[in-house]
Protein backbone atom coordinates (compact mmCIF):
# COMPACT_ATOMS: atom_id res chain seq x y z
CA UNK A 1 0.00 0.00 0.00
CA UNK A 2 1.09 3.43 -0.77
CA UNK A 3 1.64 6.16 2.27
CA UNK A 4 -0.25 8.34 3.08
CA UNK A 5 2.19 11.02 4.34
CA UNK A 6 2.18 14.67 3.11
CA UNK A 7 4.35 13.80 0.08
CA UNK A 8 3.45 10.86 -0.29
CA UNK A 9 2.55 9.26 -3.86
CA UNK A 10 -0.85 7.27 -4.78
CA UNK A 11 -4.69 8.48 -4.24
CA UNK A 12 -5.12 9.28 -0.73
CA UNK A 13 -8.16 7.39 0.54
CA UNK A 14 -8.78 9.40 3.92
CA UNK A 15 -7.55 10.82 6.31
CA UNK A 16 -4.49 9.56 8.57
CA UNK A 17 -6.48 10.39 12.03
CA UNK A 18 -9.40 8.59 10.69
CA UNK A 19 -12.77 10.25 10.01
CA UNK A 20 -12.85 14.19 11.03
CA UNK A 21 -11.81 14.80 14.74
CA UNK A 22 -12.03 17.18 17.34
CA UNK A 23 -9.01 17.31 19.53
CA UNK A 24 -10.39 16.67 22.45
CA UNK A 25 -10.20 12.86 22.05
CA UNK A 26 -11.99 11.48 18.61
CA UNK A 27 -8.81 10.44 17.14
CA UNK A 28 -8.46 6.14 16.73
CA UNK A 29 -7.48 3.99 15.11
CA UNK A 30 -4.94 0.62 15.15
CA UNK A 31 -5.57 -1.95 17.57
CA UNK A 32 -8.36 -1.59 20.52
CA UNK A 33 -7.85 -4.10 23.40
CA UNK A 34 -10.77 -4.67 25.67
CA UNK A 35 -9.17 -3.80 28.60
CA UNK A 36 -10.79 -1.53 31.05
CA UNK A 37 -9.63 1.78 31.80
CA UNK A 38 -9.49 1.03 35.27
CA UNK A 39 -6.87 -1.07 34.47
CA UNK A 40 -4.48 1.56 33.08
CA UNK A 41 -5.53 4.15 35.80
CA UNK A 42 -4.24 1.40 38.79
CA UNK A 43 -1.07 0.87 36.48
CA UNK A 44 -0.18 4.66 36.45
CA UNK A 45 -1.50 5.46 39.98
CA UNK A 46 2.42 4.02 41.42
CA UNK A 47 4.69 6.86 41.36
CA UNK A 48 18.69 41.95 -19.35
CA UNK A 49 16.54 40.11 -21.39
CA UNK A 50 16.82 36.50 -22.48
CA UNK A 51 16.71 37.88 -25.99
CA UNK A 52 19.54 39.96 -26.28
CA UNK A 53 21.29 38.32 -23.33
CA UNK A 54 24.74 36.31 -23.67
CA UNK A 55 24.49 32.81 -23.10
CA UNK A 56 25.78 31.13 -19.89
CA UNK A 57 26.79 27.57 -19.15
CA UNK A 58 24.90 25.97 -16.54
CA UNK A 59 28.01 23.23 -14.93
CA UNK A 60 24.36 21.25 -12.87
CA UNK A 61 22.54 18.53 -14.18
CA UNK A 62 18.81 19.45 -13.95
CA UNK A 63 17.28 16.83 -12.26
CA UNK A 64 13.15 15.52 -13.38
CA UNK A 65 12.34 16.68 -9.97
CA UNK A 66 14.45 20.11 -9.33
CA UNK A 67 12.14 22.68 -7.96
CA UNK A 68 10.07 25.05 -10.55
CA UNK A 69 10.96 28.47 -9.98
CA UNK A 70 7.67 29.54 -11.47
CA UNK A 71 6.11 27.25 -8.64
CA UNK A 72 7.83 28.50 -5.85
CA UNK A 73 7.47 31.96 -6.80
CA UNK A 74 3.59 31.37 -7.24
CA UNK A 75 3.80 29.95 -3.15
CA UNK A 76 5.47 33.35 -2.83
CA UNK A 77 2.70 35.31 -3.95
CA UNK A 78 -0.02 33.16 -1.78
CA UNK A 79 2.15 33.88 0.83
CA UNK A 80 1.30 38.10 0.36
CA UNK A 81 -2.25 37.15 -0.79
CA UNK A 82 -2.74 34.96 2.82
CA UNK A 83 -0.36 37.12 4.90
CA UNK A 84 -3.44 38.15 7.21
CA UNK A 85 -2.90 34.48 8.78
CA UNK A 86 0.58 35.33 10.08
CA UNK A 87 0.75 39.63 9.64
CA UNK A 88 4.00 39.81 10.74
CA UNK A 89 5.75 36.83 9.45
CA UNK A 90 8.46 36.35 7.07
CA UNK A 91 8.98 33.81 4.97
CA UNK A 92 11.83 31.77 4.27
CA UNK A 93 12.18 27.95 2.58
CA UNK A 94 14.12 25.54 4.27
CA UNK A 95 16.16 22.69 3.03
CA UNK A 96 15.82 19.01 5.64
CA UNK A 97 17.52 15.97 5.01
CA UNK A 98 15.39 12.90 3.45
CA UNK A 99 18.07 10.25 3.24
CA UNK A 100 20.21 9.20 5.96
CA UNK A 101 23.47 9.82 3.45
CA UNK A 102 22.10 13.33 2.88
CA UNK A 103 24.75 16.29 3.99
CA UNK A 104 23.25 19.78 4.23
CA UNK A 105 25.84 21.71 5.41
CA UNK A 106 27.80 23.40 2.22
CA UNK A 107 24.87 22.44 0.21
CA UNK A 108 24.54 25.26 -2.86
CA UNK A 109 21.54 26.34 -4.76
CA UNK A 110 21.28 28.45 -7.87
CA UNK A 111 18.30 29.43 -9.90
CA UNK A 112 19.52 27.91 -13.63
CA UNK A 113 17.37 28.90 -16.86
CA UNK A 114 18.59 28.63 -20.66
CA UNK A 115 20.53 31.92 -19.70
CA UNK A 116 19.56 32.51 -16.49
CA UNK A 117 22.27 31.58 -13.62
CA UNK A 118 21.41 33.17 -10.16
CA UNK A 119 23.27 32.04 -6.89
CA UNK A 120 20.82 31.36 -4.05
CA UNK A 121 22.82 31.86 -0.95
CA UNK A 122 21.74 28.90 2.22
CA UNK A 123 22.18 30.47 5.68
CA UNK A 124 23.84 28.02 8.61
CA UNK A 125 20.20 26.69 9.83
CA UNK A 126 20.12 25.52 5.97
CA UNK A 127 16.90 28.51 4.87
CA UNK A 128 17.27 30.51 2.12
CA UNK A 129 15.23 33.58 0.42
CA UNK A 130 14.37 32.75 -2.66
CA UNK A 131 15.17 35.98 -5.06
CA UNK A 132 12.64 37.18 -7.79
CA UNK A 133 13.83 37.41 -11.03
CA UNK A 134 11.97 38.09 -14.04
CA UNK A 135 14.16 36.61 -16.80
CA UNK A 136 14.21 33.45 -14.40
CA UNK A 137 10.58 33.47 -14.33
CA UNK A 138 9.76 33.62 -18.10
CA UNK A 139 12.57 31.10 -18.88
CA UNK A 140 10.85 28.69 -16.71
CA UNK A 141 13.90 28.12 -14.61
CA UNK A 142 14.49 25.28 -11.76
CA UNK A 143 16.05 25.57 -8.63
CA UNK A 144 18.50 23.47 -8.53
CA UNK A 145 20.56 21.99 -5.74
CA UNK A 146 24.62 20.84 -5.41
CA UNK A 147 22.54 17.65 -3.87
CA UNK A 148 20.53 15.35 -5.70
CA UNK A 149 16.79 17.08 -5.22
CA UNK A 150 15.64 13.51 -4.23
CA UNK A 151 17.77 13.71 -1.47
CA UNK A 152 16.18 16.27 0.30
CA UNK A 153 13.06 17.39 2.04
CA UNK A 154 11.39 20.90 0.78
CA UNK A 155 9.45 23.02 3.28
CA UNK A 156 8.36 26.82 3.81
CA UNK A 157 9.17 28.24 7.04
CA UNK A 158 7.00 31.00 7.95
CA UNK A 159 7.82 32.63 11.39
CA UNK A 160 6.20 34.96 13.72
CA UNK A 161 8.20 37.45 15.82
CA UNK A 162 7.98 36.77 19.58
CA UNK A 163 6.80 33.25 19.69
CA UNK A 164 9.53 30.95 22.07
CA UNK A 165 11.97 29.39 19.79
CA UNK A 166 10.73 26.34 21.28
CA UNK A 167 6.70 26.29 19.97
CA UNK A 168 5.00 27.22 16.77
CA UNK A 169 1.97 29.31 16.38
CA UNK A 170 -1.17 27.47 14.02
CA UNK A 171 -1.33 30.50 12.02
CA UNK A 172 1.66 30.30 10.58
CA UNK A 173 1.66 26.65 9.85
CA UNK A 174 -1.70 27.37 7.95
CA UNK A 175 0.29 29.77 6.04
CA UNK A 176 3.61 27.14 5.53
CA UNK A 177 0.95 24.39 4.49
CA UNK A 178 -0.52 26.77 2.09
CA UNK A 179 2.67 28.22 0.21
CA UNK A 180 4.57 24.74 0.67
CA UNK A 181 2.12 23.23 -1.39
CA UNK A 182 0.95 26.04 -3.86
CA UNK A 183 5.10 26.07 -4.47
CA UNK A 184 5.15 22.30 -5.40
CA UNK A 185 7.29 21.79 -1.93
CA UNK A 186 6.52 18.37 -1.19
CA UNK A 187 8.16 15.12 -2.77
CA UNK A 188 6.25 12.40 -4.73
CA UNK A 189 3.72 15.26 -5.44
CA UNK A 190 0.59 13.84 -6.79
CA UNK A 191 -2.69 16.07 -7.85
CA UNK A 192 -4.04 15.56 -4.79
CA UNK A 193 -1.28 17.41 -2.98
CA UNK A 194 -1.62 19.90 -5.89
CA UNK A 195 -4.58 22.02 -4.64
CA UNK A 196 -3.88 24.33 -1.38
CA UNK A 197 -7.45 24.58 0.04
CA UNK A 198 -7.94 20.10 -0.07
CA UNK A 199 -4.68 20.00 1.60
CA UNK A 200 -4.44 22.79 3.91
CA UNK A 201 -8.21 22.93 4.76
CA UNK A 202 -9.55 19.08 5.34
CA UNK A 203 -8.38 16.75 7.44
CA UNK A 204 -7.61 14.68 5.02
CA UNK A 205 -4.58 17.22 3.85
CA UNK A 206 -1.92 14.65 5.25
CA UNK A 207 0.35 17.29 5.30
CA UNK A 208 3.89 17.34 7.99
CA UNK A 209 5.55 19.00 9.76
CA UNK A 210 8.71 18.60 11.63
CA UNK A 211 9.74 19.60 15.00
CA UNK A 212 13.21 20.45 15.37
CA UNK A 213 13.78 17.41 18.20
CA UNK A 214 11.96 13.71 18.10
CA UNK A 215 8.78 14.18 19.54
CA UNK A 216 7.07 12.72 22.29
CA UNK A 217 4.01 14.41 22.66
CA UNK A 218 2.60 18.05 20.80
CA UNK A 219 0.41 20.45 23.16
CA UNK A 220 -2.45 22.88 22.11
CA UNK A 221 -3.01 26.17 23.99
CA UNK A 222 -5.12 28.56 23.10
CA UNK A 223 -6.17 30.98 25.66
CA UNK A 224 -7.51 29.11 28.36
CA UNK A 225 -8.20 26.10 26.03
CA UNK A 226 -5.61 23.42 26.23
CA UNK A 227 -4.95 19.86 24.47
CA UNK A 228 -2.65 17.22 23.86
CA UNK A 229 -2.70 15.89 20.15
CA UNK A 230 -3.60 12.34 19.65
CA UNK A 231 -0.56 9.40 18.65
CA UNK A 232 -2.06 9.49 14.84
CA UNK A 233 -1.42 12.85 14.64
CA UNK A 234 2.61 12.33 15.42
CA UNK A 235 4.67 10.38 13.15
CA UNK A 236 3.04 10.54 9.94
CA UNK A 237 -0.14 8.76 11.81
CA UNK A 238 1.76 5.86 12.35
CA UNK A 239 1.19 3.79 9.81
CA UNK A 240 4.57 4.03 7.87
CA UNK A 241 6.20 0.63 7.30
CA UNK A 242 9.61 -0.17 5.55
CA UNK A 243 8.06 -0.66 2.41
CA UNK A 244 6.04 2.64 2.48
CA UNK A 245 8.40 4.90 4.29
CA UNK A 246 10.75 5.74 1.12
CA UNK A 247 8.07 7.48 -0.12
CA UNK A 248 7.56 9.95 2.38
CA UNK A 249 9.14 13.47 3.49
CA UNK A 250 9.64 11.58 6.88
CA UNK A 251 11.84 9.21 5.55
CA UNK A 252 14.62 9.59 8.31
CA UNK A 253 12.60 12.36 10.44
CA UNK A 254 9.36 10.04 11.64
CA UNK A 255 10.26 10.65 14.89
CA UNK A 256 10.11 14.60 14.31
CA UNK A 257 6.93 14.35 12.13
CA UNK A 258 3.33 15.54 13.15
CA UNK A 259 0.14 16.95 11.95
CA UNK A 260 -1.62 20.05 12.57
CA UNK A 261 -5.29 20.92 12.96
CA UNK A 262 -4.86 23.20 10.37
CA UNK A 263 -8.51 23.03 8.92
CA UNK A 264 -10.11 23.42 12.60
CA UNK A 265 -11.01 26.90 12.83
CA UNK A 266 -11.93 26.65 16.67
CA UNK A 267 -8.46 26.76 17.20
CA UNK A 268 -7.40 30.62 16.60
CA UNK A 269 -4.49 31.43 14.25
CA UNK A 270 -2.74 32.16 18.06
CA UNK A 271 -2.82 28.53 19.15
CA UNK A 272 0.98 28.14 19.97
CA UNK A 273 2.12 24.41 20.01
CA UNK A 274 4.52 23.11 22.57
CA UNK A 275 6.73 20.33 21.79
CA UNK A 276 7.83 17.52 24.58
CA UNK A 277 11.20 16.04 23.43
CA UNK A 278 11.47 12.64 23.53
CA UNK A 279 15.13 13.04 25.19
CA UNK A 280 13.15 15.28 27.74
CA UNK A 281 12.98 14.38 31.43
CA UNK A 282 9.40 13.12 31.97
CA UNK A 283 6.73 16.54 32.45
CA UNK A 284 3.84 17.16 34.93
CA UNK A 285 1.34 16.06 31.69
CA UNK A 286 3.59 12.72 32.04
CA UNK A 287 1.99 9.47 33.92
CA UNK A 288 4.29 7.41 36.62
CA UNK A 289 4.06 3.46 35.57
CA UNK A 290 4.36 0.86 37.90
CA UNK A 291 7.61 -1.14 38.77
CA UNK A 292 5.73 -4.40 37.22
CA UNK A 293 5.46 -2.13 33.82
CA UNK A 294 8.37 -0.87 33.00
CA UNK A 295 9.89 -3.03 29.98
CA UNK A 296 8.36 -3.94 26.98
CA UNK A 297 8.55 -7.67 27.52
CA UNK A 298 6.55 -6.79 31.27
CA UNK A 299 4.08 -4.35 29.35
CA UNK A 300 3.42 -6.99 26.59
CA UNK A 301 3.03 -10.06 29.12
CA UNK A 302 0.43 -7.33 31.29
CA UNK A 303 -1.37 -5.66 28.70
CA UNK A 304 -1.25 -7.65 25.60
CA UNK A 305 0.44 -5.87 21.83
CA UNK A 306 0.20 -2.61 21.20
CA UNK A 307 0.36 -0.56 18.10
CA UNK A 308 4.19 -0.02 17.92
CA UNK A 309 6.10 2.94 16.11
CA UNK A 310 9.62 2.02 15.76
CA UNK A 311 12.53 3.87 14.97
CA UNK A 312 16.10 3.92 13.77
CA UNK A 313 17.31 5.69 16.81
CA UNK A 314 16.47 2.37 18.89
CA UNK A 315 13.22 3.96 20.62
CA UNK A 316 9.38 2.63 20.30
CA UNK A 317 6.19 4.78 20.73
CA UNK A 318 3.42 1.88 22.21
CA UNK A 319 0.17 2.73 21.77
CA UNK A 320 -3.29 1.25 23.56
CA UNK A 321 -6.60 2.69 23.59
CA UNK A 322 -9.30 1.89 26.16
CA UNK A 323 -13.44 1.88 24.88
CA UNK A 324 -15.12 4.76 26.02
CA UNK A 325 -17.89 4.56 28.85
CA UNK A 326 -20.21 6.36 26.79
CA UNK A 327 -20.92 5.91 22.78
CA UNK A 328 -20.67 9.76 22.37
CA UNK A 329 -17.43 9.71 23.69
CA UNK A 330 -13.73 9.03 22.37
CA UNK A 331 -11.75 6.45 23.94
CA UNK A 332 -8.69 6.76 26.16
CA UNK A 333 -5.39 6.58 24.97
CA UNK A 334 -2.34 5.25 26.70
CA UNK A 335 0.99 5.78 25.13
CA UNK A 336 4.47 4.34 26.23
CA UNK A 337 8.17 5.61 25.23
CA UNK A 338 10.69 2.91 25.14
CA UNK A 339 14.53 3.35 24.89
CA UNK A 340 16.48 1.28 23.01
CA UNK A 341 17.23 -1.02 25.73
CA UNK A 342 13.22 -1.53 26.23
CA UNK A 343 13.27 0.02 29.10
CA UNK A 344 10.30 2.76 29.35
CA UNK A 345 11.17 6.30 29.40
CA UNK A 346 8.02 8.15 29.80
CA UNK A 347 4.03 7.54 29.36
CA UNK A 348 1.17 9.45 29.14
CA UNK A 349 -2.79 8.82 29.39
CA UNK A 350 -4.81 10.82 27.41
CA UNK A 351 -8.71 11.05 27.57
CA UNK A 352 -11.30 12.57 26.40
Amino acid sequence: MRPRCGGGRGRVARSPYGAPYRIAGSYHGGMRYRYSLCLALSLLMAGATAQQAPSVTVSATRDPVDKSYRNMLAGMDLFERHHALAPQATLRFLLLPRLPTTQLDGITLRVAGDTVSLPVPVAPDHSFILPRNPDAAREDAALIASRKTSTLTWRADVRSPGVPADKRRLGDLRLECLVGVEAGLLSNNTQWFTSPERVCGTPDGNYLFFAERPVFAVTLQDGERRATLPFNALYAGGTQTPATLPYCDCQVLLDRSYYAPLWDRSWSDDTLLSFDDMDGPPGPDDTSINAGYVSTTQMLSRLGPAQVVSFDSGYQMWRYTYPAIRKSEQPAEFTILFGPDGMARKARLREP
